[in-house]
C-alpha cells in the first residue's frame, strides 16, 4: 500500500496531539508559556542544524526571493489563517492564547521540511518500504504531544497537510525521483531549515514573520537544480 507510510505518520501526529491537548488542560499558563518558549529553542536548534546541509548559496537565496513573490502573490498566509479562523470559530473550548493557524503553520512546517519526509514517501512510493516514514511517525508523535500541550488544536490539523505533502511525493515517485537528486534534498532542508528558524523567532514573539508565504520556497530548489 503505497500510502501507509504517510497515513500512519498522519496518524501518530493525531494520536500524540491528542495526547498534548489533554496535558495541556492541566498545564497552568506559567508552565505553558514555559514549555512554549523551550519548544521554541528546540525549533530553532532543527532549523540551524537543517540550515547546514546547503551546499549552494545562490540556490537558498534565489529559492527564497522567487518563493517569497509567490507566496505573496497567492498570500498563503492569509488563507491559512481565514482557515483556522473558521475552525477556531467552531471549536469553543480552544484556548485563544495561541489560534489555531498558528498551531497549524507550526507544525505542518516542522513536519514536512527535512529529508525524512522526501526520503520516506519516495521508499515508499518506488519500493514499498514505509521504514524511513515509520521512524518519522514516532518522531512526529512525541513532538506533536509537547507542541499540541503549547500551540493547541492546530497541531492535529497539520496531519492532513503531512498527508497531502507525503501522500503526493509518494504516488508520483517515479515522476518526482530523478529530479529529488541528493544535492537537491539538501538544498530542499536548508531552504525549509531557514523558515523553521523564522517560525522559532515567531514563537519567542521576537518577529511577526508570515512564514506561510515563504513555503513556496521549498520547492524552488527542484527547478534551480537543473541550472546549477
Amino acid at each position: 500500500m503505497v500510502l501507509l507510510g504517510s497515513l500512519v505518520n498522519s496518524a501518530a501526529i493525531i494520536l500524540g496531539g491528542s495526547i498534548g491537548l489533554a496535558l495541556k488542560k492541566g498545564l497552568s499558563d506559567r508552565i505553558a508559556s514555559a514549555v512554549m518558549n523551550a519548544l521554541a529553542l528546540c525549533v530553532l536548534y532543527i532549523g540551524v542544524s537543517g540550515m547546514l546541509k546547503g551546499e549552494n548559496i545562490l540556490i537558498t537565496i534565489l529559492s527564497m526571493v522567487f518563493g517569497t513573490l509567490v507566496g505573496e502573490w497567492i498570500d498563503l498566509d492569509k488563507k491559512i489563517n481565514q482557515l483556522g479562523d473558521e475552525i477556531e470559530s467552531r471549536v469553543s473550548s480552544e484556548n485563544k492564547e495561541h489560534s489555531v493557524s498558528n498551531g497549524l503553520v507550526t507544525a505542518s512546517i516542522l513536519f514536512c521540511v527535512g529529508a525524512m519526509a522526501i526520503v520516506g514517501a519516495l521508499q515508499s512510493g518506488l519500493t514499498g518500504n514505509h521504514d524511513t516514514l515509520f521512524a518519522k511517525s514516532l518522531i512526529d508523535g512525541i513532538a506533536a504531544i509537547v507542541m499540541a500541550s503549547s500551540l493547541g488544536i492546530g497541531v492535529l490539523l497539520s496531519a492532513g497537510l503531512i498527508l497531502v505533502y507525503e501522500g503526493g511525493i509518494s504516488l508520483f515517485a517515479n515522476v518526482l525521483a530523478p529530479l529529488l537528486t541528493d544535492s537537491v534534498i539538501n538544498e530542499m532542508t536548508c531552504v525549509g531549515s531557514l523558515l523553521i528558524v523564522g517560525l522559532a523567532l515567531n514563537m519567542l514573539k521576537l518577529t511577526d514573520l508570515k512564514i506561510m508565504n515563504y513555503a513556496p520556497a521549498v520547492f524552488f530548489p527542484i527547478l534551480f537544480g537543473f541550472f546549477m
